[in-house]
Parts: C-alpha cells; sequence; structure tokens
C-alpha cells in the first residue's frame, strides 16, 4: 500500500497500534448501525447504514451520538 499525504508518518499513524473497543452491528428503531458499546446499554455511533438517505440527515443518527440499545443475548 502507498500512501502519499504531507503529513508525518508519526502522526499519521499515532494510535494505530492502540488496541481499539469492538465494533458491533446494531437495529435501533428499525436502522442498521455500527456501534462502538460503552457500557451494558450505551453506546457510541460509529456508522450508519441505511439505504434511505433522509436517515443520514437526522442528527440523532449521527457518527459520535451516543444511543440507548439492549444487547441481543439470543433470548428475550
Amino acid at each position: 500500500m502507498i500512501f502519499y499525504s504531507c503529513v508525518p508518518e508519526e502522526v499519521v499513524f499515532e494510535n494505530w497500534d492502540m488496541p481499539q473497543e469492538p465494533i458491533i452491528d446494531v437495529t435501533v428503531n428499525g436502522l442498521l448501525m455500527q456501534v462502538q458499546p460503552v457500557s451494558a446499554h450505551q453506546a457510541r455511533i460509529v456508522r450508519l447504514i441505511s439505504p434511505d438517505p433522509q436517515q443520514y440527515l437526522n442528527p440523532a443518527y449521527a457518527p459520535g451520538q451516543w444511543i440507548e440499545y439492549r444487547p441481543y443475548t439470543g433470548t428475550y
């Protein structure tokens, strides 16, 4: 892979080897999104996955927003 940038390598790859929180797929209000769990019922939105362009305009589902969700444990 070739990476061209005027930014020094040390800055670009600063946290490259740091362990990342797991990213999981969840469905909230019928919308599929990728989130990073923060606690048992809270997560930070990483990415919204929707074929509807109107959903991307909703600030409640913007990346970085916090959501309440109930993880699926196999039994409800």
